[in-house]
Order: C-alpha cells, then structure tokens, then sequence
C-alpha cells in the first residue's frame, strides 16, 4: 500500500471522527402505557425538522443530531402524540429520554402533549409501578444513586416493605427468607449461602442495574414459590453510549479497624482472592480408615502427622475494609444490526470485629413460681472475621430488527476467615467452665450462564421470550477447627465432658439448571387493547452433601500439661507413636448419617389474560401449575429411629395457583388495585432431610426433618396509589394472607436447648398495612425544589395456631407456664416483624453537582426462634440504622465524584433476647456493630 493511500484513509477516519464528535446523540426506549410494555416501531421525529427514526420491536430508539436545543416528538397510529422540549443535545455525548405513549381517546383523533423533558429516572419506574398489572415498587438506578448504596443490599432499604437481614439478604412484608425470592433478569439464581431462597444482594454492583423490581402481588408468569415478593434484579444489556467507570472506597470503624486485639488465623496465600490455596484441605481420602492406638498401626501416627498442627487463634492488627470496581459497556454497530456488551469487576474485602460479643441459651426452672431464667450455656469473648468478595459479570447482546440474543457470565466468589477466643460457661447441663478456640474458613462460588433470545413478528404483536440458565454452586467449610479446656483453679485441661478438639469438612455442590419460555400475543377484546401470556418452565436442582468429622484424642498424656495452648496438641513431640504408645491422635471416620443426595425438580406451565373492561377498569387473571418433585438418598436418625432413603420420593405435588389483578384507574394518576393469589413455600433441601449440622461457634445445632411438608398461602391485598410530576407519590396498601401448614424454625426438647429444627404449623394469619409518600418541598419555596422526603411504614399483625396435643408446642407451653401466666393458644408467625419503617430526607442539587442524604431504616421485635417447654421464645431486637451519605461530583466534565458515608450513626446494638414471663430478659446472641466511615472515589471515562 503506498503512503499517499495510506494517508487518504487515515484522513477519511480522522474525518468521520471529526464529524461525529461534532454531533450528539438522543435515545431511549418508547413505552406503551395501554399494554403497560414497550411501544414497537413508534415514530421519532425532530420537531420542525425531516430528520427522525423509529423504535425497534423492544421500543428502543437511537437518534443522531447536531449540538443543540430540540423538541423531539413521538407518535404512533392510535395513540396521543407526545412533543418532550429542551432536549440539549451536546458534542460526543448521549441524552437518554424514556417516553410512555397511552392511547387517544378517539382512537385516531391526535392528541399533543407538550413537555419539559424529563431524563429515564425515578419517574421512568414510577411510570412502570402505575401502569403495572401487578402490585409491585421499583427502585431505579437514578435513586440508587442518590441513596449513595454501592451495591442492592444497601439501596433496596428504600423501597415499601422491604428489609435487609445481615446487610445482604432482603425480605419483603417482614416475612423471613423462605418467603421471598429472588431473581435476576427474571431468571432463578442461587446465592453464595445455598440454604437460603434470596440471593445475596450485596455482591451486584450497582453500576451495572437498569432497575430493582419488587413484585408484591403474583401473577402466573412469575413463580409460585414466594409470599412476601420477588426481588427482580435488572441489568443493563444495551449501553445507549460507551461507558467505563473505575471506583476505589475505603472504610473505617473505630471498634474494629487497626485493633490490636484482633483475632484471626494462619491461612493460605490465596485467601485475599476469596478461596484457599489448597492448605486447608482435608489431607487424607474421606474413605480412609483411621486406627486406634490399641491396633499399634503406624499408620496412626503417619496419619495424624499430616493433619495441619495449628489450632489457637492469633492476635494481629486488623486492617480497613477496601473494595475496588471496574464497569464497562459500548454499543456497536453492527452491518444493520447492534451488538451490546457489558462488563463489571467489582471486589470487596471487609474486616469485622466483635469484641465481647455474647451467644447464650437459657431455659426456664423446673417450679413454676420461679420466674427468672437460668443459663444452660454463655459464651463471652472476641470473634474476628475477614470477608472477601469478588463478582465478575460480563454480557454479550447482539440485536436484529426481529430477534434480540443474549449471553451472560456470572462468577462470584467468596472466602470467610473467621477466628474466636471465648469463655463458656454451663450451669444446667454440667457444672463446668471453658475456654474455647475457633478457627472457621469458609470457600463459596456460584457460577451462571444464562443464554437467551427475544422474538418478534413483523407487526410487534407476537412475543416469544426464552432462556436457559445453568447454575453451578459450591460451598465448603475447610478444616473447622474447636479446642475446648477445662478451665479448674488455674489448671486447665481437656475431658469428654465438654468434648474433644475437633476437626470438620463440610462439602456441598449443587447444579441448578433452569429453563423457560414465555409467550405473548396482543389482541383486542371487547374494543380494548388486550394481552395474552402462556409459558413454561422446568427447574431442576441436584444437591451432594457431605460432612468428614475428627477429633483428637490422647492416650498416656496430661493434657495439664499443654498450659491451655492449643497449639501444642499436635507438635511433633506430643503426637502418639507406636514406640510410646502414649500422645494425642487423630480419630474419626466417613459418617453417612450426615451425607445426602437430593434432587428437586418443578415443572410448571402458565396462562393470563390481560383485558380491559372499559377504559378504566382493566385485569389479568391466569392460573400457573406446577408439578414439584423431591428425591432424597441417605441415612440418619429421627424420632428415634434409623432411617434409610436410596433415592426416594418424598414429594410429589402437582399444584394450581391462581391469580387474578383488578386495576380501575380513579384518575389518570391514580389507580385502586385488588388482587388474589394462591402461593407455596417449599422445605429446602437441608430442612427436609437428616442431616445434623453444628455451628462451632455458638454451639447450636441444626437437625433436619424428613416429614417437613411445604406451606401453602392465599394472598390478598388492596391498595390506592396516587402519582405526580417529579416523582412525587402516595400510596397506601391493604394486606392479608393464610398459611396452612406454615414452616418455622423452633426448639428441638427441653433436653437438648440448643437444637433447633424446622417444623409444619396447623395454619398462620397475616395482616398489615403499608404507608408511602415521596414528596418535594418546591411547594413552600423555589429554593426549596432539591430537597425531596421519603416515608415508607408497614405495620403488620401475625398470629399462628399452634401444634396441639401430646408432646406438642401448645401442651408444653402450658406445661412450663409460670404462675399467673395466661397461655394462648395462638402466637405470632417466626420470622415476622410486626413494623416496618424507611425514611429518608434527600438534597440533590445538579447545578452545584451535590446529592446527599440522612436514611433511617427499624424492623420491629421479630419472633426468631420459637420456644418449647422450658425453652423460652427468642426475639430479635429493633436495632436503629441512620445512616448519612453524601456525594459531590468533580472536574470539569463532572465525569468524577467523591462519596463519603457514615453508616450506624446512632451506634445501635444487633442482639436477640429471650423472653419469658415476669423474667428480665436474657441475650441469645449480641453485637456490637459500632460506627463506620466510608471514602470513595469514582472516574467515568
């Protein structure tokens, strides 16, 4: 090629380039507010101008224009014609604007609305909520934004109803977990703790969210198995302009950062990366038969040797909590078609202490006129823990005029180091005091594919929506290590009667494979615009589980002598040899008891309907079944007995589920809604089951329970919703629910009070109100226009009818009553809060580039832990969070902003009590979380 060719095309690109960064660029997406979707082939056009465009079969629209100040009008056959002003469109950049279109009232007769522009915020998902069939609350990435929240968990506080439990998992109406669910890109998606039915919101950035969803209503298109709502996370797909941003944060708690006291363990040189480089595995086969010392095998000696010596925790410096993110997405022009691709790295490191933190069980006397509660067992000490969190996503989207492709990556990645030192103290059971060390790693991943396709006729009328999605999930607890001493005047030593040290591996490996299609046909019915859905889906969920458990035993030693170092239990000197025949020892075998494998699978189908009535009455009735089937293969004991399973059939449930929505629209603003669903909560794998999983730390034990049965919940509910200009809006809901046979955690006997088991109710009541308002302050002064309030309370009243007769809840309650106790034979539903509340004052002033915020969130006294008999009830206490953010964006391209947050403002406590009659109350478990300080900094290129 000669230069002179060479410089032509060098100069014909820098010229193209030239000409594009002279223009800019307006788009969006084009909504139908008569079918409550998006609005394909709708006309864009420049008012005064021929330029203009339309919108593809997903109502998405690009325009390129001149630096400049436009009207851009949108119209389409049918519908108001709608006219948006002072749209500024400025060199290389992209002004996003989302217009709903509804129809005229004449049919063809046009009708012009003229507007200030608005850009796709809040008002775009409040457009959503008020033209939705169902009763749900959104949350865009606008409001997200200004809540300062850098991931979900932290954001989704805001909306009506909603609480998050340990700062990650969110539940809806104040039910617990098992009745929520959540969801991504309308997709199932296990989390990082595979026993839990929500995912764990913490670990999506939000960078890379077009919107939360919470649908609080169901409908046959959504899954049956939720009660309080389904959490829907969106993503971003289709970029409307290339995008890279880099974001660092740095945190500070006073309680626990740069603490000398901070305890921790030896780990591997992986374990900043989230997972163990291979020093914590089990270093010998699960199958291996271990010897005693009274076979004088050496093969005891070679055995114990290669178990890792160390077993004390260790005092260290703490560091600060960390986290780094990097995003990126463009759009691409592709021959006549356009290729999206989205990419987020985002990695967190926090470090928590707890200093003198507290677990206790406790349990009522034996004589009924004595009232205050004694302790079985408390614990008093320091726990440390380091948590590393790393997600990677990334998604490929490549659309045609009719067909739209999708591919996404979901990787995360999870590693929990946590190290305690404590005293415990018993009292009922033994008369003894301890000194435990408690070194816990655990490893968590969970990597999904979802590919899919979106399809269109050629009028837009017929909409068929795919996907596939496999899941693989693990999670494994590595080399869990207790040493308990006996703590006797100064002397300290190691008996059976507070146990041995032990050694556990828990290993746990699921494959979740999803699939679904849903289909949609527009239509007209009795004059109106109407829709038609039908679908299926087919989930199957295969879980292996198994538990290696050793302990270390002695034989011709003193363990005195050891001076309470746990660290010289297995020194090469102290470790049993044939010769000596004298030393500790590993001991302890394959136990099958704890060891399962379980298949669960759900094949469902749907209809709906949406129609209209008149032009302001409109519904969706449809009905979803579902065929649900659980397999189990394992051993273990309950009630007594030994129990074998060899792939057995412990549930067969082919179930009908339906849903009816009824909207009248009061004002063009204002809806009222009715709607009835039928749902279900299902046992999880480890609920129905045998196995026994004991939690090192607080000493509480999980037993599983093979007759576990799934719940079933007629839903109704009310509300009025009422919108405005700037995001303004007020609604108030009604709701009610009836559970049959509602699952609880409860206390397992009188014996064993630190026990605890999954259990069917006879049937559960749910009552509740919510309250929301979002409000500007413009109307009592101009200046007053950036500063907003949000409110949002549920008050809510549950009662449950308990288990009646021999040996069951409502007996031993009456049994252990206490001397002027009334025992009713109701109480209220585990896990459900009786209030709710959310506020929030917002200052947000685009000119001076500030958004700054104070948030308050509380969730009333929640019943935790049920008692029985001398087991008294555990409450999870209301623990205040105000929370203050503030952010300030820099530079002159204000493509840069600082964010500084202060979480815990009020420095409230995170504790349980027991609770009994005419007793004072006794704390089950307390934290100290204290108050944190947050810096971060964020470049958009």
């Amino acid at each position: 090629m000669s230069n002179k060719h060479l410089f032509s095309i060098l100069f014909s690109v820098f010229g193209c380039f030239l000409i594009y960064s002279q223009s800019g660029k307006v788009s969006g997406t084009v909504f139908d507010g008569e079918y409550n979707d998006v609005l394909p082939f709708a006309t864009i056009s420049v008012k005064g101008a021929t330029n203009g465009t339309t919108s593809d079969f997903e109502g998405d629209y690009s325009l390129d224009l001149e630096e400049g100040v436009y009207t851009i009008v949108f119209s389409f056959v049918g519908y108001e014609t709608k006219e948006i002003q002072e749209v500024s469109i400025q060199n290389g950049n992209v002004f996003e604007l989302d217009v709903t279109l509804n129809a005229s009232t004449g049919m063809l007769d046009e009708v012009v609305i003229s507007t200030t522009v608005r850009r796709n915020t809040e008002e775009s998902v409040l457009n959503l909520q008020k033209n939705s069939a169902t009763l749900m609350d959104g949350l865009s990435s606008q409001s997200i934004s200004r809540s300062g929240a850098s991931n979900i968990a932290s954001a989704v506080k805001s909306v009506p109803g909603v609480s998050v439990q340990e700062g990650k998992y969110v539940y809806v109406r104040g039910l617990g977990d098992r009745y929520t669910k959540s969801i991504l890109n309308g997709m199932d998606i296990p989390g990082l703790d595979p026993d839990k039915n929500t995912i764990q919101m913490d670990i999506f950035p939000t960078n890379i969210l077009e919107n939360i969803i919470v649908y609080k209503s169901a409908s046959a298109e959504l899954p049956a198995d939720f009660t309080g709502g389904v959490v829907d996370i969106v993503t971003k797909d289709f970029p409307s302009k290339k995008q890279m941003s880099i974001s660092f944060s740095a945190g500070y708690n006073p309680d626990m950062h740069f603490n000398n006291n901070y305890l921790s363990q030896e780990g591997g040189n992986t374990d900043f990366l989230g997972f163990d480089d291979g020093t914590r595995e089990l270093p010998i086969s699960s199958q291996t038969n271990i010897p005693n010392p009274a076979e004088s095998n050496s093969n005891l000696e070679t055995i114990t040797r290669l178990f890792e010596p160390t077993m004390a925790a260790q005092r260290e410096s703490s560091l600060m909590d960390f986290s780094f993110g990097f995003n990126y997405g463009n759009q691409f022009e592709f021959k006549e078609n356009k290729l999206g691709f989205i990419a987020s790295i985002d990695y967190k490191n926090a470090t928590t202490f707890y200093e003198g933190f507290e677990n206790g069980v406790y349990q009522k006397p034996e004589e009924r006129d004595s009232y205050e509660l004694r302790f079985d067992r408390r614990q008093f000490g320091d726990v440390g823990q380091n948590n590393v969190l790393a997600s990677v996503m990334t998604g490929l989207s490549y659309k045609t005029a009719k067909s739209k492709y999708t591919l996404n990556l979901l990787h995360l990645q999870n590693g929990e180091s946590r190290a305690a030192l404590f005293n415990q103290n018993t009292e009922i059971s033994n008369d003894i005091n301890t000194v435990k060390d408690n070194l816990e790693y655990t490893q968590r991943s969970v990597t999904n594919l979802l590919f899919g396709g979106k399809h269109t006729s050629e009028d837009g009328s017929f909409i068929t929506d795919w996907k596939i999605s496999p899941t693989l999930s693990k999670s494994e607890d590595k080399d869990v290590r207790l040493t308990t001493f006996i703590e006797r005047d100064g002397e300290f030593t190691i008996s059976a009667d507070a146990g041995f040290p032990n050694r556990i591996w828990r290993n746990l490996e699921e494959v979740n494979a999803v699939s679904k299609i849903d289909l949609q046909k527009k239509y007209t019915l009795f004059n109106n615009s109407s829709t038609l859905k039908f679908g299926a889906l087919y989930s199957y969920k295969q879980r292996d589980y198994t538990i290696n458990s050793y302990d270390i035993g002695f034989r011709g030693v003193n363990p005195i002598d050891l001076n309470g170092d746990p660290d010289a239990i297995l020194t090469p000197d102290n470790i049993w040899t044939v010769e000596t025949n004298s030393g500790y020892y590993i001991r302890g075998n394959f136990q099958p008891a704890n060891t399962f494998d379980a298949i669960q699978s759900t094949a469902a189908v749907y209809l709906s309907n949406e129609f209209r009535f008149s032009e302001k009455f409109r519904t969706i009735i449809g009905v979803r079944a579902e065929q649900f089937t659980s397999l189990f293969t394992g051993e273990g004991r309950q009630d007594g007995q030994t129990l074998q399973f060899d792939n057995d059939e412990l549930l067969n449930e082919l179930d009908f589920f339906p849903s009816a929505n009824l909207i009248y629209e009061v004002m063009p603003n204002s809806n009222i809604r009715l709607s009835y669903s039928k749902t279900t909560a299902r046992p999880s794998f480890k609920e129905k089951s045998l196995v026994q999983i004991v939690d090192l730390l607080t000493g509480i034990t999980f037993l599983g329970n093979i007759d576990l049965e799934p719940s079933y919940i007629d839903n109704l509910d009310l509300r009025f919703e009422a919108f405005s200009d700037n995001a303004q809006m007020f609604a108030v809901s009604g709701f009610y629910k009836h559970f049959k046979n509602p699952i609880e955690i409860v206390a397992f006997s009188n014996i064993a009070p630190n026990n605890f088991t999954p259990r069917n109710a006879p049937s559960a009541d749910v009552i509740g109100v919510e309250f929301e308002a979002r409000k500007n302050f413009g109307f009592l002064a101009e200046n007053l226009k950036n500063l907003s309030i949000n409110l949002n309370v549920s008050i809510i009243d549950s009662k449950i009818e308990m288990n009646k007769g021999e040996g069951e809840e409502y007996e031993s309650r009456l049994n252990f009553a206490r001397e002027g106790e009334k025992i009713d034979d109701t109480r209220a539903l585990q896990g459900q809060s009786p209030f709710l509340v959310n506020t929030s004052l917002l200052y947000n002033n685009q000119d001076l580039g500030i958004e700054t915020g104070i948030f308050y969130n509380v969730q009333g006294k929640t019943l935790d832990v049920v008692g029985f008999g001398k087991n008294p009830d555990v409450f999870i206490q209301p623990f205040n969070s105000l929370n203050f953010n503030f952010e300030k964006t820099i530079g002159k391209e204000k493509n840069a902003s600082i964010t500084l947050k202060v979480d815990n403002i009020l420095n409230d406590k995170r504790e349980s009590l027991y609770e009994s009659f005419n007793a004072l109350d006794k704390p089950f478990q307390y934290r100290a979380p204290g108050t944190s300080f947050s810096l971060g900094y964020s470049l958009t290129f």
